[in-house]
C-alpha cells in the first residue's frame, strides 16, 4: 500500500519575507536537478517528494501538494505535500477536484473569494491559501492521474506568472510518464508479493500453520533487514521473499508432513529436502523477489557452524537472505503456539538465541533480533493466530 509523505516546510510562509523570482537560469538548473532524480526513481512516493520539492523551487511558491486521484472510490488524496500529512477529499472537491476531473490548469490569484475553493482543507490545516496554480497530470491514455497544486506565491508579486505557468507545465508533462511508469510498476510488484504471499501460505497450511506465520516471518525478516542497516529497498525485497521459505513443502507426502509422532531418519531426510524442492521450484524466474525467494527457499535451514542443510554451508558462506530468514522463522516457532506446542516463555526464547549466537544463528542477525526485540513483540501481537 503506498503512503503520503509530509514534506517539512524549510521556511513557513511570512507576509514580510519575500523571496527572489527565479531566473530563466534558476529554472534550469533546478529542472536539471531534480528530472534526473524523477527519471530514475522506482518508488512513486519518493518520485512525487522530487516533484513537489521541484515545482515549489520552480515557482518560488510557499507549498506544494501532488494529489493521486482515485477513480474507483471517486477521491483525491495527498500522496506527498508540504507541511500537512495525508489529506483525501471527494474527487469532485475545489479547485483540485476541478482540474482533475475537467484536465485543466488552474490558475487563482484569489482561492478564498473562488466559489469553487475548498475552505474546508484550509480550517483543517490551518493554513491560509492565496494563489493557487493547479495543474492536472494525464497519463498516456488521456486519463487524469492526478494534479500538482502549487499554493502562495512568495515574492513581493504574490501572483504567479505566465513564465511560472509554462515551466510548470513543461515539468508536468515530462513527470507524467514516469509517473505512470512507476505506478504502473509498483502495482505489478505488488501483484507478485501477493501471488507469493497466496503460495507461502499454501505451503504453510500443508504443515498445519496458520497464515499468520507467514505474516510475521515477514515482518520480523523485514525489521531485522533494517536493524543491519540494508538499505530499505533490499529490506523491502525480504520482507516479500521470506513467506517463500517453505514453498517446498508442497511436495511431501502428507502422511510424513503431518505425522501426529516422532519422524524416523528416512522421514526427516525427506522433509530436509524441502529446502532444494522450493529452490528449484523458484530459481527459473529472473525476477529479482524470485529470486530472493529461491535464495530464502533454499538456504533458511543452514546453520552458522555449518550443521544445517541441504548443503552445510558455513558462516558468510550462507547468504544473507537465508541467515536473517532463519532467525525470523525460528523465532516465529519458538514464540507462538503450535498445534504440537505451546508458545515458549519469552525469556526461554532469549536464552535460545543467546545460547545459539554464534553457533545455529549468525551473530550480527541475532544482535538485531535483541535490538529490534520491541517492534518484533508488536509484530507477535499484531498478527496472533485465532
Amino acid at each position: 500500500m503506498m503512503n503520503s509523505t509530509a514534506i517539512p516546510d524549510e521556511a513557513p510562509f511570512s507576509e514580510t519575507v519575500f523571496l527572489n523570482e527565479p531566473s530563466t537560469e534558476d529554472r534550469y538548473r533546478i529542472i536539471y536537478e531534480h528530472m534526473g532524480r524523477i527519471g530514475s526513481e522506482r518508488r512513486v512516493g519518493n518520485l512525487l517528494l522530487h516533484l513537489a520539492n521541484m515545482a515549489r523551487a520552480l515557482v518560488a511558491a510557499d507549498r506544494c501538494s501532488v494529489w493521486l486521484a482515485d477513480w474507483e472510490t471517486d477521491t483525491l488524496w495527498t500522496m506527498a505535500a508540504h507541511g500537512v500529512s495525508e489529506i483525501r477529499i471527494p474527487l469532485s472537491s475545489g479547485l483540485v477536484g476541478y482540474a482533475v476531473q475537467n484536465g485543466l490548469d488552474v490558475y487563482i490569484d484569489d482561492a478564498q473569494n473562488d466559489p469553487r475553493f475548498n475552505k474546508e482543507v484550509d480550517r483543517r490545516t490551518g493554513y491560509h491559501t492565496r494563489s493557487i496554480l493547479v495543474l492536472p497530470l494525464c497519463g498516456s491514455n488521456g486519463k487524469v492521474l492526478g494534479a500538482l497544486q502549487v499554493l502562495n506565491k512568495r515574492t513581493r508579486a504574490g501572483s504567479f506568472t505566465q513564465d511560472d505557468i509554462r515551466h510548470l507545465q513543461m515539468v508536468v508533462a515530462s513527470a507524467s510518464a514516469s509517473i505512470e511508469n512507476t505506478l504502473l510498476n509498483e502495482e505489478i510488484d505488488d501483484t507478485q508479493r501477493e501471488i507469493i504471499f497466496t503460495m507461502g501460505e499454501v505451503g504453510e497450511v500443508r504443515s498445519r500453520e496458520t497464515g499468520n506465520h507467514v505474516k510475521r516471518v515477514a515482518e520480523y525478516s523485514h525489521v531485522l533487514a533494517r536493524t543491519m542497516g540494508l538499505p530499505q529497498e533490499e529490506a523491502d525485497l525480504i520482507r516479500t521473499a521470506s513467506p517463500m521459505h517453505d514453498i517446498g513443502k508442497v511436495e511431501i507426502p502428507d502422511a510424513i508432513l503431518k505425522k501426529p509422532g516422532k519422524l524416523d531418519p528416512e522421514e526427516f531426510k525427506v522433509i530436509q529436502g524441502h529446502a532444494e524442492t522450493g529452490y528449484q521450484i523458484l530459481k527459473k524466474s529472473s525476477r529479482p523477489i524470485l529470486q530472493a525467494a529461491a535464495i530464502v527457499a533454499h538456504e533458511h535451514h543452514e546453520r552458522w557452524d555449518g550443521r544445517g542443510y541441504p548443503n552445510g554451508l558455513v558462516g558468510e558462506a550462507i547468504h544473507l537472505y537465508g541467515r536473517i530468514t532463519a532467525v525470523a522463522d525460528v523465532f516465529d516457532a519458538l514464540a507462538s503456539k503450535r498445534c504440537y506446542k505451546e508458545a515458549w516463555d519469552l525469556d526461554r526464547v532469549w536464552d535460545e538465541f543467546h545460547k545459539e549466537r554464534g553457533a545455529h544463528y549468525c551473530p550480527a542477525v541475532t544482535d538485531a533480533l535483541f535490538a529490534g526485540s520491541e517492534e518484533i513483540l508488536r509484530i507477535r501481537d499484531t498478527y496472533q493466530d485465532n
